[in-house]
Order: C-alpha cells, then structure tokens, then sequence
C-alpha cells in the first residue's frame, strides 16, 4: 500500500507523515524535493505553478512509488497533490494508493505557515493553493483529518488509518 499525505503547504503533511514513516519503517519521500530548480525559483519569487510544470513532477512521483511498488514495498509520501488530475498521476504509479488530506481553515494554516522557518515556499501562495484544492471525492480511498489536532493526534489518526487500511488489504 501507498500513502501519500496530501494538502496546501503549511498544513502539516510532511510532519505527520515523517512520523507514520519512521513509526512503520517504511520508505519515505517529500514531494518538494523530486522539483526541479526551476519550479522552486517559480514558487519562491511568489509565482504559482502551472499545471504543465506539475506534470513531469507528478510522473517522477508515480515512477519512485512504481519502483518501491515493484519491491514490494509500501510507502509514505508528502505531497500537495491538490487536484484530483494529479492524485490520478499518482495513482498510476501502484494500485493500492491511499490518500490521507491534512485540512484546515485558511487562517489555521496562515499561522502555521508563518510559523515555519526555511521553506521556499511564501505565505503568499496560500491563496492560489487554496483556490486550486479539491478535496477528496466520494470515489477517492482517502482520510481526511482536521489539522487543529496537535501533531500527536493528528499521528495517531493517521496511524490508525494506515494500520487498518493494510490489515484489510492482507485479508
């Protein structure tokens, strides 16, 4: 199986889902860091992403959980995937892709992110990650947890979730 913890940055996907890793030894990955530089300098001078820079991003996403697929691996993974279009790139890497939507009110996540320190990533594209979000559909497999937990709650949630789901894919 295959998480991958999604949201708009800022809303504590890579926290929860370093924890859920290290807790279950599985291989992990922070989608910020498969960007090329470009898209980086785009995102840090303030400028949104288009989908056309998404794309090849998207596809080196579907190809390391494809690889850890073929180890018979499963995995953790942070990444915004706000829209369902790029939730669908991922789940063409392995079945068994599972999504767990960190989210929260606009002013929840304007203060985490103001918070963080040494991220590339301005405060000021909340708004256009916002706009592009589209939550989990009915058809989705997916949690989605309130990030007004503290990150101890939000862990276990996630854990539980995780835990269950790869029970059931056992049986």
């Amino acid at each position: 199986m295959h998480f991958v913890f999604m949201g708009v940055s800022g809303s504590g996907k890579t926290s929860v889902a370093e924890r859920i890793a290290a807790r279950l030894e599985l291989p992990f990955a922070e989608a910020d860091a498969f960007h090329p530089q470009a898209n980086i300098s785009k995102m840090s001078a303030g400028v949104p992403l288009t989908d056309e820079d998404r794309w090849p991003w998207l596809a080196e996403l579907a190809d390391w959980i494809a690889a850890h697929e073929v180890l018979g691996e499963s995995t953790v993974m942070a990444c915004s995937a706000l829209r369902r279009s790029y939730r669908d790139v991922l789940r063409a890497g392995a079945p068994g892709v599972r999504f767990v939507h960190m989210h929260g009110t606009e002013e929840v996540i304007w203060e985490r992110i103001e918070a963080r320190e040494d991220h590339f990533m301005p405060p000021a594209l909340l708004r256009s990650q916002l706009e592009t979000l589209e939550r989990l559909g009915p058809d989705e497999e997916g949690l989605e947890l309130d990030v007004r937990g503290n990150l101890d709650e939000l862990s276990r949630q996630a854990l539980d979730y995780v835990a269950e789901q790869t029970r059931l894919s056992r049986q």
